[in-house]
């Protein structure tokens, strides 16, 4: 039963990014899967760089603890280090693993990191979609003021048989 619905779960999840990667209102929206990606990719390489720095840091001490009171060291395996350096830097903070020593501040630092980072980005993709917002909006009236002079010169060219053309207005005499 338990196998089903982790397998039910999975689906689940897939069909609703599906979903909205392929909705017709996503494609309106504002959402850049450029900037995602690269989001993404940047803070998987800042988690593997964090655990790496963590790994190194355990060469020399314990970095790692269960829990403040007991102070048990935590086994600085390279999979321990990645899993606290995602709760780290996602700002999860569980508490089952607590940093001490010299990788307090590296911690500190990777939680910033994880909350600038994306906040970046996010203002990053509102400025370029505010840009480009005003862009299409002068295109388009570019477009239309063009599209009605042609339109307006048509038809004084039209009503205009008495009097003279000078730069594509008519003069009346």
């Amino acid at each position: 039963m338990a196998n089903f619905l982790f397998g039910a779960t999975i689906v689940f999840i897939a069909a609703n990014l599906v979903y909205f990667f392929t909705n017709k209102t996503y494609r309106k929206s504002k959402f850049s899967t450029a900037l995602f990606l690269k989001l993404f990719f940047v803070l998987t390489g800042v988690l593997v760089g964090f655990a790496f720095l963590y790994y190194v840091l355990s060469l020399n001490e314990v970095v790692l603890v269960e829990n403040i009171k007991s102070r048990k060291p935590v086994d600085p395996t390279f999979l321990n280090l990645l899993y606290f350096s995602g709760v780290t830097l996602l700002t999860i903070g569980y508490g089952d693993i607590v940093p001490i020593g010299v990788a307090r501040f590296f911690a500190v630092l990777e939680s910033s990191i994880g909350v600038l980072l994306p906040t970046a980005y996010f203002m990053k993709a509102l400025v370029s979609s505010n840009r480009s917002d005003d862009d299409s909006k002068e295109r388009t009236q570019s477009m239309l003021g063009t599209l009605f002079l042609q339109q307006s010169c048509r038809g004084i060219r039209r009503e205009c048989t008495s009097g003279r053309w000078t730069y594509d207005t008519c003069v009346l005499s």
